[in-house]
């Protein structure tokens, strides 16, 4: 997914209505239109830290059959698959602001420069906005300082990840007050903004594991427990290629046969049941399944059908794109085969669709956004 929208103060989301120039910085201005909960209303938190570091990890959306509403948290052992964002109080910004003070990409430094610092137009922005609304700060300003883990376009829940360690930051800064709940809210403000109102990759960042958006009116979620002996694996093999969400989404079909729905409906049960039970077979099998949207999205990206069938090959036990793609997923159990079916996935991914590749191999992530690093409130 897209890090950075390309709405402009005219047409921005009706959330965030106006910014202001009286700071080097774009800033953001908390709207007064918004209903706040009744809890925020009656008070102005206190911050907790001068600034606080969050971390939130890269997630796989979707998961074959269960488009837009089944997706998990994935994550590699140095957190270097996922995004960093720093909140800190900054008294030189107009109460009641958010500003983005920095972009960096230390595996991509050319990503920075793609990223937009003005907050209307970065999901770290928008999400940040969104917690402090929800909080009720109002005498306070945030500044934001955004270090990029994951690539743009690239179907790993880019957008979520800023947007996810954006608002975990924001309410540990003045004290963790927001729920999960509230926290999957505030970054759904920023995904409706740059792709369209789907939880299936912020909520699994926020909250970790696997999760499954129930409904979204009202906005339902199940976290699904799986067993912690279950040591699932994903190989995530990225191609230089961007498959921009807006332009993925466009390329589905607008009805279906029903004989398909029947079908992944009923591969989508299969899974949550899979993972529920702790069954690594399960959960690749049905992953594999998606008869809906994998089909249509595949000729969309150069040589996935042949790395799917590579990983299937090489001993995966199930294949798909992640969430929009051009990642490609395949999941195991344990670490023991990864580097080989990774080396097939590129290999295929160059000899079928002459595109350079990068693996990765990350495990489940059960944790979600989460504060890695603090500072002490100024004397």
């Amino acid at each position: 997914m897209a890090a950075a929208t390309t709405a402009s103060p005219a047409t921005a989301p009706s959330s965030f209505p106006s910014t202001t120039r009286k700071s080097p910085l774009p800033i953001l201005r908390l709207s007064r239109k918004f209903k706040l909960p009744a809890a925020s209303l009656s008070s102005d938190p206190s911050p907790a830290f001068q600034s606080v570091t969050a971390f939130a990890p890269a997630t796989v959306a979707n998961l074959g059959p269960g488009f837009d509403f089944l997706g998990c948290a994935v994550a590699d052992a140095s957190l270097s698959l996922g995004d960093t964002v720093t909140a800190t109080l900054d008294p030189a910004l107009p109460p009641g602001t958010v500003a983005i003070s920095a972009v960096t990409s230390p595996a991509r430094p050319h990503l920075a420069a793609r990223l937009s610092r003005d907050p209307l137009r970065n999901c770290a922005g928008i999400a940040a906005a969104a917690a402090l609304r929800a909080l009720g700060v109002r005498s306070h300003a945030v500044s934001l300082a955004l270090a990029k883990g994951l690539p743009l376009g690239s179907g790993l829940g880019s957008s979520a990840a800023s947007a996810a360690a954006a608002a975990k930051a924001v309410d540990a800064l003045f004290g963790s007050l927001l729920t999960p709940h509230d926290l999957v809210l505030a970054g759904l403000e920023s995904e409706k903004a740059v792709s369209g109102y789907h939880a299936d990759n912020i909520a699994p960042a926020i909250q970790g594991g696997f999760v499954l958006v129930q409904s979204y009116d009202p906005f339902t979620l199940v976290q699904l427990p799986c067993p912690p002996s279950l040591r699932l694996c994903f190989v995530l093999v990225t191609p230089d290629f961007e498959a921009p969400t807006a332009k993925m989404r466009a390329a589905l079909p607008k009805k279906i046969d029903i004989g398909h729905h029947v079908r992944n409906s009923s591969q989508a049960a299969a899974l949550v049941a899979a993972v529920l039970q702790g069954n690594a077979a399960g959960i690749g099998s049905a992953m594999s399944s998606d008869g809906i949207v994998e089909p249509t999205r595949a000729p969309l990206i150069p040589g996935m059908v042949a790395v799917k069938a590579a990983a299937l090959e090489a001993g995966a036990l199930g294949c798909t794109i992640s969430g929009a793609g051009p990642t490609a997923v395949a999941v195991i159990e344990g670490e023991e085969n990864g580097e080989e079916i990774a080396r097939r996935m590129v290999d295929a991914f160059w000899s079928a669709g002459k595109l350079k590749a990068t693996a990765t191999i990350a495990q489940l992530d059960r944790a979600g956004a989460r504060v890695i690093s603090t500072s002490r409130l100024l004397e």
